[in-house]
């Protein structure tokens, strides 16, 4: 069987690309000519996700193994998972994580079945730029304005520190915390 899947992106309406590929291929087969057909590089961390109708993640299937995963999940790595194993059905969505530092994803559709064989995946269809690989983040930026739409809040309520609040808690900031004090 022939898969046909139709890939787009919340960051760019003009974008979006159809890749046709075996159904017996690997999600690692589908992910590079997933980065490919974009043109971004294989040196980053990637990961697919099964989802529901809603785009909730149900399953992820990474790059590389993950030691870090609850025993009584499944682990699927890429290369070892076929994607007719976990993909049957026509309007199955998947996601695919391309900056998982910055969750950058695309939000992709099983479009079509096709009875065949492909032996290479093929990006048949392509429309528009590609987002960015990788999103350049200034943190200090985003820490000052998540700080500035109160989202770092101390405990009184503020994202300042101010002496005379602190005081009337009875806490003096002229003692040395983190000197030589007993705890």
């Amino acid at each position: 069987m022939i898969y046909s899947f139709t890939i787009i992106s919340n960051e760019n309406d003009k974008f979006a690309r159809v890749i046709e590929i075996d159904a017996e291929s690997t999600f690692l087969d589908f992910n590079d000519a997933l980065l490919d057909s974009v043109g971004y590089t294989k040196d980053q961390m990637t990961s697919f996700f099964i989802c529901d109708e809603g785009w909730e993640r149900e399953t992820e299937i990474t790059l590389m193994e993950m030691k870090f995963t609850a025993s009584d999940e499944d682990n699927y790595v890429m290369a070892d998972t076929r994607l007719e194993e976990l993909v049957q059905d026509k309007g199955q969505r998947l996601l695919f994580m391309f900056d998982s530092l910055n969750e950058r994803m695309f939000f992709i559709e099983l479009t079509a079945i096709k009875k065949g064989t492909l032996i290479m995946p093929t990006c048949v269809k392509s429309k528009g730029e590609a987002p960015k690989q990788i999103e350049d983040i200034d943190y200090n930026d985003k820490f000052l304005s998540a700080a500035d739409d109160g989202v770092y809040l101390d405990e009184f309520g503020s994202d300042d520190f101010d002496a005379e609040e602190l005081e009337s808690e009875g806490l003096n900031i002229d003692d040395d915390y983190f000197g030589h004090q007993d705890y």
